[in-house]
């Protein structure tokens, strides 16, 4: 095959217009499972606090003589005083003047459009932080401060390796898991969470994982196989296969690509609260040049309401 060789092409043209499409695709997750379903406080410090309680172990001796004078009476017992830090999100952008004045492709705007992905960007950031295995930091001068993740919290109701160790802690999560040698998540291990969890008043509803052990979970004889009827034809098996009923009632597995993927955290969210000192704020930084320049901050620290109100499987294979 050959053309003539007077034949204007595509190679030859010299005012072909370009193709930019207006449409930019970011195939970026930006779901924050944990943040969404959390409550929403107000921190007043950088170090916040509040207390928990709970009620005297149920007995079956309780029985008392008709007219009897009282002698003794019950010891109260403290509350617990617990305590955690607020840490500082923060995202950068610096844009030429030159680049917000151009005709730029998918934006109207370049400094907006980059302030609205640091916004995704840092709730990403945040995702991670308050789920992560990483003990409290009270900081300094020379040291960031550190609110203590979820994990670091659940130290009553789990199921760890063989040589894992829980953390130990008294008011604050100062500690954090040592989670040893990685095992396969198995229907046993959920069992015995959801049964830990059970006898000491929790009331789980979600379970959060990673990918890799959502499919295991999936795999659960207890799960409820989800299924949608398609016109007037079999029914259609959808594959998410969520919810699991189990001896403690129903449960609703969540996957979540910023969590610590060998974890799977049982959760009751009203036992979970995300404290803001600072909500998220843009500001304009001072010029000192060609450039527009923003920064945005988060200033925010988990509270634990009551940790016995949670659980957790750790060690737990992720491929």
């Amino acid at each position: 095959m050959a053309i003539a060789t007077t034949t204007f092409t595509r190679f030859d043209a010299i005012g072909v217009r370009e193709q930019l499409s207006n449409i930019i695709d970011n195939v970026a997750p930006t779901e924050t499972p944990f943040m969404s379903n959390a409550k929403v406080g107000k921190a007043k410090n950088t170090l916040f606090e509040y207390q928990t309680d709970t009620l005297a172990t149920a007995v079956s001796s309780n029985q008392q003589l008709e007219g009897d004078e009282l002698t003794t009476y019950t010891a109260v017992v403290p509350t617990v005083r617990l305590t955690n830090q607020c840490e500082i999100g923060r995202k950068t952008v610096s844009v030429s003047e030159t680049q917000q004045a151009v005709d730029s492709a998918g934006r109207a705007n370049e400094i907006g459009y980059q302030i609205s992905k640091l916004g995704m960007e840092l709730k990403r950031d945040m995702e991670m932080s308050l789920l992560a295995n990483k003990a409290v930091v009270a900081g300094s001068t020379s040291s960031a401060r550190k609110t203590a993740g979820l994990a670091a919290w659940i130290k009553t109701n789990f199921n760890k390796a063989s040589d894992g160790v829980a953390p130990v802690y008294t008011t604050t999560a100062n500690d954090v898991w040592t989670e040893g040698t990685a095992r396969a998540f198995t229907e046993t291990i959920l069992k015995d969470v959801l049964q830990q969890s059970y006898t000491t008043g929790a009331n789980i509803k979600t379970i959060m994982v990673g990918a890799f052990n959502k499919q295991a979970f999936s795999a659960f004889s207890g799960v409820i196989e989800l299924m949608s009827q398609v016109g007037k034809g079999q029914a259609r098996i959808i594959g998410a296969a969520n919810s699991y009923v189990g001896d403690f009632g129903e449960v609703v597995c969540v996957p979540n690509r910023f969590c610590d993927q060998s974890m799977a955290y049982f959760i009751d969210f009203s036992k979970v609260q995300v404290n803001y000192l600072r909500p998220f704020k843009t500001t304009v930084l001072s010029k000192t040049g060609d450039s527009d320049k923003r920064m945005m901050i988060a200033e925010y620290g988990l509270q634990v309401s009551n940790e016995k109100g949670l659980g957790i499987a750790t060690a737990l294979s992720t491929s």
